[in-house]
């Protein structure tokens, strides 16, 4: 999450282009006469021992010999002289380079970061085109086509994919803000790009051409972070690759690259798209409207054809086709022939005029179950184009407009050119076809839907568990040097972990098996018997699972069957005995996959979808990010295509979907508190009646990291922390401190209704009331960086808040602290201030600061007796500015009591 030195990249004063030339085949030259000719005001140094001057400038012999420091330096010279000069840039006090060349070996690209890191140096690539900021005319690159001014952000890993956008930008008039070509990022990354981006103000919009994620929880924290003021739009190639190949379990062959790659931009709040085009189409469009909380679409055609076109590509895509309500209905037969279709899609027929057209869509878009509205025309004598869009155009821009979203599909060629500039004018999007259109309204909703899921903070369950006796299990089957559980170890674990699991009982023999299966055919219809090996992964695979046995000779043929294939295939010795246990008959053949697997970069995932001995071939499978909730686990479940058959269907009962959602909870619980499970399979979770049961598991462990400590590390994003909880009693009244969460919403604002508009002033600088938007955002808050602490009473009500919110380097945080007025001189203040500090020395940072207005004389007051540094208000700031040395803690901090010593009782607050 550091940017500690990339600010210099939004208003660089100076640059140097290292490997400058005259041979006009040259990159360095290429890079030089664009920079020139993009009009750049600041500084231009060409560096190269070779020339004395290039295109009319002093060209220098080297770094040293440079006037000053450039803020931004970009090598362009053979791959063994790059390190040399990154290290004399990074002496000069240079705080960015960037690095084109492009064939750097391993050990070449550490000897860079070698040289760079001791003096702060910023290196962006290398094998990078460059880098564009167009609003600063510096075009420091090598592309072909410039970059146009507009508001969209590029970030991109490609070079080449860079070039491209911008030539088909600039034929369609899409400018940008920036443009940073990442390269093989060895030191800035997509993490640090989003984050440059999102603290721009002028960028609206970010794009990304993703080809890896090298450090996904960072990305997924700042592009968290962003997404929630600007949208996040990006391209990852490779949807069909294959991986996980050799996986022991099958959840490891399932999950696979680009499903978690889906899941990770999901939870981080980016909408994938699957073309170039789409790409900044997607940004078009968002910088145009607004997330919407639904997508219900109405559709206004002159053609049929392009409307049914159009529903086919709505319905393909999952979005919603709104039902019109019955006075618009009404309103329309008013206006339109009575040949016009009566309903959505609203055929105005193909002799329209402009005026029936746009009347049309302006009693659709007053419908209140519309959302959103797409213009089909196609071209006809009736309404000739041009005019039918500045008839559109003049609907769109009355007051009484709805300000719903509207978007135009003039179909056709030459005809519809001039029609279509002037709806771009205008500022409606307009696309080629019915389905480029319909694609920006799945943008549009896909957006939505982020907003909404990125209000989901992972709070890890509150099932109950018996984590201690199942750490106790899985630890003595790491101390016999096996890293698989057998079944019936796998279902103790879970068994602990309330997931239901089908009985099972442990022959050592046939003759055990005999025994077992008559005791057990005495209350059952039917038994199953299966191989009992702490080796043998895939039983059915080696006929290690015998079915529907209704007879005590039918289980010991079995057993002996087994016995004999096993000893076929040279596996005698790993046979350790049998397991009876009774058949679970499977309602209309639903059986269920769930599972947890740990990728080596992406770390624990969770998946669900169809289950069986086929499970790998039918392939219907689901990805997410634990920890999960509730809703989040209702969403896995909701994108397989078995999901359809859990609702009931026929003489099928519906399914019992929240034990299946207990289910998926559970295993996230165990992938927070488990970080040596490497994968868990449940397969087949059956489906019986209402019953859900889990009639095989396999877990693997990784003893390797059996004594790390929980909640996971290599969770992508970071749990609810409970750890930070405690109770504190204060002049004789308790409360509960702990982190605020995303169920906190309605009781933080009820409890700013209850703070005086003078403590809210002083709080948040001068306004005397927050807006509910923004009370409601600061309890969804991303625990990787930022925190805040919340009093709760023994009433539930939240009597004080502190939070902290750390800067990009993590070296210091900014603090805030508010406690309700009757609550104040009781100590809350100090112990919440206490937490915060404990908290930030935890987390390594340095410093905790903050800024108070010079008439807060309480908190001013406060600051001072808690041992702050006081700077007074200057001509720079009219804040004071307080300031507290940590000493770093590894653990949740001691008692805030020692904090209560330190302040007077009429002084607390």
């Amino acid at each position: 999450m550091s940017i500690k030195n990339l600010a210099v990249l939004s208003h660089p004063k100076s640059v140097a282009i290292i490997g400058a030339s005259i041979r006009e085949e040259a990159i360095g030259s290429k890079i030089l006469r664009n920079v020139v000719d993009g009009g750049f005001c600041g500084e231009i140094w060409p560096v190269n021992p070779r020339y004395a001057n290039i295109r009319g400038r002093t060209c220098f012999r080297d770094v040293n010999a440079l006037p000053s420091p450039p803020d931004i330096a970009i090598i362009a010279t053979p791959a063994p002289t790059v390190a040399s000069i990154t290290r004399k840039l990074g002496r000069k006090g240079t705080k960015v380079a960037i690095i084109v060349t492009g064939n750097l070996d391993d050990d070449m690209k550490k000897a860079v970061l070698a040289a760079a890191q001791p003096y702060d140096l910023r290196i962006v690539g290398p094998n990078v085109v460059g880098l564009l900021l167009p609003d600063a005319d510096l075009n420091l690159s090598f592309v072909l086509t410039d970059a146009e001014r507009g508001k969209i952000g590029l970030i991109s890993q490609s070079g080449a994919v860079v070039s491209s956008l911008l030539d088909w930008a600039s034929d369609h008039s899409i400018g940008f803000s920036r443009i940073v070509s990442l390269g093989d990022m060895i030191d800035v990354d997509t993490g640090d790009a989003i984050d440059l981006l999102a603290a721009d103000e002028r960028t609206a919009a970010i794009v990304m051409y993703l080809e890896s994620i090298p450090n996904p929880r960072k990305f997924v924290s700042a592009a968290r972070a962003a997404s929630r003021t600007k949208p996040l739009i990006a391209i990852a190639p490779g949807r069909h690759h294959e991986a996980a190949r050799a996986a022991t379990t099958h959840t490891g062959a399932l999950t696979g690259n680009s499903r978690i790659v889906d899941a990770i931009l999901k939870r981080a709040g980016i909408i994938r798209v699957k073309s170039l085009t789409e790409l900044l189409a997607a940004a078009e469009i968002t910088q145009k409207s607004h997330p919407p909380s639904s997508l219900r679409v109405a559709l206004v055609t002159n053609g049929g054809g392009a409307g049914v076109l159009a529903v086919d590509s709505l319905l393909d895509r999952g979005e919603q086709l709104a039902v019109l309500t019955a006075q618009t209905t009404d309103e329309l037969d008013r206006v339109l022939p009575s040949g016009w279709s009566k309903s959505n899609p609203v055929d105005v027929l193909g002799d329209a005029s402009p005026a029936r057209i746009a009347e049309a869509i302006k009693i659709v878009a007053r419908d209140p179950s519309v959302d959103a509205i797409l213009a089909l025309y196609s071209p006809v004598q009736a309404a000739q184009p041009a005019v039918t869009a500045a008839a559109i155009v003049s609907a769109v821009q009355e007051n009484d407009w709805s300000g719903k979203p509207l978007l135009a599909c003039l179909l056709g060629g030459r005809s519809s050119r001039e029609g279509r500039l002037i709806l771009r004018a205008a500022g409606i999007p307009d696309y080629a076809t019915p389905d480029d259109a319909i694609a920006a309204l799945h943008v549009l909703g896909e957006w939505g839907r982020r907003q909404k899921a990125l209000e989901h903070i992972p709070v890890t369950s509150d099932l109950t568990v018996n984590r201690k006796e199942a750490l106790r299990l899985m630890e003595s089957v790491a101390r016999q040097s096996r890293t698989m559980l057998t079944e019936p170890e796998a279902k103790a674990v879970l068994r602990l972990y309330q997931i239901p699991v089908a009985e099972c009982s442990i022959a050592k023999d046939v003759a055990a098996v005999a025994a077992l299966a008559t005791a057990m055919l005495r209350n059952h219809r039917s038994i199953v018997v299966k191989i009992l090996s702490r080796s043998i992964t895939h039983k059915s695979e080696i006929g290690g699972v015998a079915l529907d046995i209704r007879s005590r000779a039918a289980a010991c043929r079995a057993a002996r069957d087994m016995q004999n294939r096993a000893s076929e295939a040279g596996l005698s010795d790993e046979i350790d005995g049998f397991v009876v246990e009774p058949m679970i008959r499977v309602e209309a053949g639903i059986e269920l996959f769930a599972g947890l697997s740990v990728d080596p970069l992406f770390g624990p995932v969770i998946a669900f979808g169809a289950g069986g001995v086929a499970v790998e071939q039918i392939n219907d499978i689901a990805i997410s990010l634990p920890p999960l909730d509730d809703d989040l686990a209702a969403d896995l479940i909701d994108e397989t295509r078995i999901s359809k058959l859990l609702g009931g269907f026929r003489h099928v009962p519906p399914t019992n979907l929240d034990a299946i959602k207990r289910t998926l909870l559970a295993l996230s619980q165990m992938a927070v508190d488990f970080p040596f499970i490497r994968a868990i399979d449940i397969n087949p979770l059956a489906v019986a009646g209402r019953a859900v049961i889990a009639t095989d598991a396999r877990i693997e462990l990784d003893p390797s990291c059996l004594h790390e400590p929980a909640p996971n590390r290599r969770l992508i994003i970071k749990s609810y922390p409970t750890e930070w909880t405690r109770k504190i009693r204060l002049a004789g009244q308790s409360f509960i401190m702990r982190p605020i969460c995303p169920g906190d919403a309605q009781a933080y604002g009820a409890m700013l209704d209850r703070v005086s508009p003078s403590d809210i002033s002083a709080c948040f600088f001068e306004q005397a009331r927050l807006a509910d938007a923004t009370a409601a955002r600061m309890t969804y808050i991303d625990y990787e960086r930022e925190m805040a602490f919340v009093a709760v009473d023994r009433d539930g009500q939240l009597a004080g808040v502190a939070w902290l919110v750390v800067d990009e380097v993590k070296e210091k945080g900014d603090f805030g602290l508010l406690v309700r007025h009757h609550c104040q001189r009781k100590g809350l203040g100090n112990a919440l201030l206490g937490r915060i500090l404990d908290y930030a020395g935890a987390q390594g940072l340095k410093e905790v600061c903050g800024s108070v207005l010079p008439d807060n004389v309480k908190m001013l007051s406060f600051c001072r007796k808690a041992s702050f540094t006081m700077t007074a208000p200057s001509s720079e700031t009219a804040f004071w500015r307080v300031q507290r040395a940590l000493s770093n803690r590894s653990d949740p901090g001691p008692s805030p009591s020692a904090w209560h010593e330190k302040l007077h009782p009429a002084e607390l607050i």
